[in-house]
């Protein structure tokens, strides 16, 4: 029998007293709904945007501001002092207090920061600040919107579906948002801050539809300590440590290399155009990643590493392109290194995401994901060590050891090809 509350209206049903108490927000959509998760994806997308909108734009600051190499490689990667900490923190405290507060902030964030990064085009540290709050933003949707994706995506009947989705989500938004800065800033009215206006007005409407969408994680009714809640026991699993750790650096280190360090090796052979060639390199490598991407279930499966082995045996050849690019500086052949450096980015990520959600139980699935996130975003800091080396050693010789560490990385996974794969995952590899 359908359960009735009598009411000063009258004698109403239950669930029509539950949901005449709920935020309208809260129910303007069904967490079933094969669509919602497409706001937050949309979210995913504008943040970004920002995240990757200063990449095509270093050697815009390298000729207008006057930095050095190093300094535009070393603020590239200062984003990575925001995503680290809010990638660790935000994931496990999603897990505590739900999806939604921990993701809201992501948007304010991301428009401070474009905002600080276009007033402060010739500051270093207003630059630094602008990456580090970009970097906060990103790390929030990438640990916690790429659970609430997956989660959403469950709820409608599509749980093989969440890891990809998240992925390209972010992938469109690395590719967007380099895209458009660059030509932004080569050809646009105002170079150093139009970009950044034009995602502040994107993010602000993303921020918005965002509101609309249920939670998926219920708090917990007893809440223990905070230490204990931003552990991750998950992080100990055999399968994580010998499959994700090793591929994980790779996942941002093969387009960092492809499009922080290629484009500035480039600069006196990009036709006059040296930020639009940089746009460009960053579109090919990410548009590659992405088309990847949506094929990457094609090769995935939960039997075996096959995923993360492939993808490592493509970037190696790739590390392998970027020493004879940077060799000779032909045009086809940073091209061609570019492309393969994208599809094994986009492999990669989607390998390392999917090993993640097969492994963590839904309590630490947010914290899992952010601990894979930070490690893969440790590969940022690939073109500032590259340019701090490179005093000492040629780009081409360097490349050539990121080829021999990468192939011994691509041993190490593949040893563990079945190894203690999670309970139900074992059996006879199948094409998907």
């Amino acid at each position: 029998m359908t359960a009735e509350v009598r009411t000063a209206a009258g004698v109403r049903t239950a669930a029509e007293v539950r949901t005449a108490a709920e935020p309208a927000t809260a129910r303007a959509t069904d967490p079933a709904d094969p669509r919602v998760w497409r706001r937050v994806a949309a979210l995913m997308v504008a943040i970004a945007w920002g995240g990757n909108e200063f990449t095509p734009l270093l050697v815009m600051y390298r000729e207008v501001s006057h930095l050095s190499a190093l300094t535009v490689n070393v603020l590239l990667g200062a984003y990575v002092l925001g995503i680290v900490p809010a990638l660790l923190v935000g994931g496990p405290l999603s897990d505590r207090f739900g999806r939604r507060p921990l993701l809201l902030p992501a948007a304010p964030l991301g428009v401070v920061g474009s905002l600080v990064l276009a007033l402060g085009p010739a500051s270093v540290p207003a630059l630094a600040v602008g990456r580090v709050l970009s970097g906060l933003a990103l790390g929030l949707v990438m640990a916690v919107g790429t659970t609430w994706v997956a989660e959403l995506s469950a709820a409608a009947g599509e749980p093989r579906s969440g890891a990809r989705r998240a992925s390209l989500a972010l992938t469109a938004g690395f590719l967007l948002g380099a895209g458009l800065a660059g030509v932004l800033a080569q050809w646009g009215p105002w170079r150093t801050g139009t970009p950044y206006l034009v995602h502040a007005a994107l993010t602000v409407a993303a921020g918005v539809a965002v509101l609309a969408v249920p939670e998926t994680h219920a708090a917990p009714a007893e809440r223990g300590r905070l230490r204990d809640d931003l552990r991750v026991p998950a992080v100990g699993h055999r399968r994580f440590l010998r499959v994700v750790l090793p591929l994980a650096p790779w996942v941002f280190g093969a387009v960092g290399s492809a499009y922080a360090v290629l484009p500035g090796l480039m600069r006196a052979h990009a036709g006059g155009v040296p930020i639009a060639f940089s746009a460009l390199l960053t579109v090919v490598t990410l548009a590659v990643g992405f088309a990847v991407q949506s094929v990457a279930r094609l090769i995935d499966t939960r039997h075996s590493a096959r995923a993360s082995v492939v993808a490592l045996a493509i970037l190696v050849p790739g590390m392998a392109l970027a020493s004879w690019a940077s060799a000779t500086l032909a045009l086809p052949v940073v091209l061609l290194a570019a492309a393969v450096l994208g599809a094994g980015y986009g492999l990669a990520l989607v390998a390392g995401l999917s090993e993640v959600q097969r492994i963590a139980s839904p309590a630490d699935l947010a914290g899992l994901t952010a601990v894979y996130y930070s490690v893969a975003y440790l590969g940022f800091f690939v073109p500032a060590v590259l340019a701090w080396l490179s005093t000492r050693w040629a780009y081409p010789a360097m490349f050539l050891g990121g080829a021999v560490i990468a192939t011994a990385c691509l041993v190490v996974v593949a040893c563990a090809w079945r190894s203690h794969l999670p309970a139900g995952d074992s059996g006879t590899v199948r094409i998907r």
